[in-house]
């Protein structure tokens, strides 16, 4: 291939740092990419040069990868950067004081979409390159978090209100049991479910998790024994599965949560799904803005390995082999599709593709794969132990099993909580503790940007798949967010729509200029029109967001209007503005 550079060399550093990947071919861009900002900050033109050679990739094609993620900067930079979150949840809790705090610091500082840390709101991420780089999360921040540094490692505190209750199923070890002991982990019943599976043989597991009725919990609830046995049929002998725990719908925060306090529960939840499809490697794509689940993880899976339960022979199985790479994410709410997924891990851009074929047939690096978030895959060990119609019984006829809600925004107990599917809207929030002191709530966001708004007389609503869509919303991958009478609703719906307009990959046309027109809309309703120009204003974004939905290629584009649709409709938002 020719590969045309321009006249730049890496420095002795730059070059240290992608020589020290080791071999490897295109797939290895992103962690090339990551491993240069990492450890200065930015990625030079020269850096750059010296990835293309290393890994024979057109310069221009690089460009273009490392150029759509956010936490990556092809200008220079100091070593030090704050990125602090002024997405939906930080916004309802006090993000916009921040931003004045950050330059006051006098350290350079972006703003960010969501960092998954919405029951700690306001957040911020701390980056700092190096050898190791640091990663700090601040939440929730203050002004005095900017101005000082401290090499102290990120402990949040567990975000499950429920901790140690009796009843927890899916959250029943967080915050109770050692995330980074293996030993703690099977003492609690760890392990159990993956010999379980290794009696009842690939059939078996996938027959007991078809009869579960597992949908999948990241918004599609597509079920997940068909997904399994439609991979486990291809005539190919390669094939993968991928956990999908790059979660940036904002107000979305479970699956970090998950595998920060029970990350062997994810590693025997992916075994035991590559044992029924017939994979022999995994990925989990995760977050690049969630440094502890980051660490926690790589230690359950470098244990597990050293234990033998990766690898070659798993569990004393003969032939049984898997392991597990951990793929980190750059900044990029798209890459939360499944198909961007594959483009990302394969070093391309993190672009959907177009479907048929679906990723079952010819997914990552064309080969059958199947796609699942964190939650749905951890549901698996408890199907493998209760048993599939066991696990049905719990929640309702079509909605099966427990469900985590993410509980922000305007309420007095935000976190992680779990309730069997059929719980009513109204009792999670009383579970949450409701709106703080002295407010009202106004509105209940359900299911994240790409959900929908409901009314605070709607709270009557049971939170089920089938239910959610009668009512006109969606549980989507499970957000609900609180907004009480204080809040500013015109401002909060501009956020969403700004959201959608950076967030766009820009491949397709509806989603590219409608998210563009959307957000332009919006801008002259909320703020402020000349009298009688309101009704067209409201017409075009009508028209527009139809246009996205009908015709964009992925969800991102299709969703981009929902939220906004159903303040208009539901809350009558847009009315209120002058």
């Amino acid at each position: 291939m020719d590969l045309r550079f321009l006249n730049a060399e890496p420095t002795d550093i730059e070059r240290a740092a992608v020589d020290a990947l080791g071999a490897g071919g295109r797939d290895q861009l992103l962690p090339a990419l990551h491993a240069v900002n990492d450890r200065i900050g930015w990625v030079s033109q020269g850096a750059l040069n010296h990835i293309c050679r290393r890994l024979n990739v057109p310069p221009a094609e690089a460009y273009g990868v490392a150029s759509f993620y956010a936490l990556f900067s092809l200008k220079e930079r100091p070593p030090r950067v704050l990125h602090v979150c002024t997405d939906l949840a930080c916004r309802v809790n006090g993000a916009e004081a921040l931003t004045g705090a950050a330059d006051a610091a006098g350290h350079e500082w972006h703003r960010s979409p969501c960092l998954g840390v919405c029951e700690r709101a306001p957040a911020a991420l701390d980056f700092e390159a190096g050898d190791p780089a640091e990663y700090r999360v601040l939440a929730p921040a203050t002004p005095g978090d900017f101005a000082r540094r401290t090499s102290k490692r990120d402990e949040p505190p567990v975000s499950v209100p429920q901790q140690g209750e009796p009843g927890l199923r899916l959250l029943r070890r967080v915050g109770v049991v050692d995330p980074e002991s293996l030993d703690a982990y099977r003492a609690s019943g760890g392990y159990a479910a993956l010999r379980n599976a290794l009696l009842l043989g690939p059939a078996g597991v996938i027959r007991e998790v078809t009869d579960s009725g597992l949908m999948g919990r990241g918004g599609a609830a597509f079920p997940t024994g068909r997904k399994w046995d439609a991979t486990a049929r291809q005539p190919v002998r390669t094939r993968y599965l991928v956990c999908n725990a790059d979660e940036s719908e904002p107000g979305t925060f479970k699956d970090r949560v998950l595998i920060e306090g029970d990350p062997f529960a994810l590693v025997e939840a992916m075994t035991i799904a590559a044992f029924a499809i017939g994979a022999q490697k995994g990925y989990v794509y995760l977050r690049g803005e969630y440094p502890r689940a980051l660490r926690v993880l790589r230690n359950a899976i470098d244990i597990a390995r050293e234990r033998r339960f990766l690898g070659e022979d798993i569990m004393g199985r003969r032939g049984f082999s898997f392991d597990i790479e951990i793929r980190r994410g750059a900044g990029a709410y798209i890459c939360g599709e499944e198909t961007a997924i594959f483009n990302s891990i394969e070093g391309f851009r993190g672009e959907p593709r177009t479907k048929p074929p679906f990723p079952v047939e010819k997914g990552l690096f064309g080969k059958p794969t199947v796609v699942n978030n964190v939650e749905t895959l951890v549901n698996v060990p408890l199907i493998l132990t209760e048993g599939g119609e066991a696990y049905r019984r719990i929640g309702t006829e079509r909605s099966s099993g427990p469900k985590l809600f993410c509980l922000s925004g305007n309420v007095r107990r935000p976190g992680v909580y779990e309730v069997p599917f059929g719980t009513t809207l109204g009792e999670l929030i009383d579970l949450g503790g409701g709106v703080p002191a002295g407010r009202e709530l106004r509105a209940i966001l359900l299911g994240g940007a790409a959900g929908g708004f409901v009314r605070p007389d709607e709270t009557t609503l049971p939170l089920t798949m089938e239910d959610a869509r009668a009512a006109g919303t969606t549980l989507g991958s499970g957000v609900v967010l609180m907004l009480d009478d204080q809040a500013d609703l015109g401002g909060f719906l501009l956020r969403i729509a700004a959201f959608f307009r950076d967030e766009s990959c820009g491949q397709c046309v509806p989603c590219r200029i409608g998210t563009v027109r959307q957000e332009e809309a919006l801008h002259r309703i909320v703020g402020g029109r000349k009298p009688g120009t309101g009704g067209d204003d409201l017409v075009v974004l009508r028209e527009v967001g139809q246009v996205m939905r009908d015709s964009s290629i992925c969800g991102l584009g299709q969703t981009a209007w929902n939220a906004i649709e159903s303040a208009i409709d539901r809350l009558g938002a847009l009315e209120e503005q002058p």
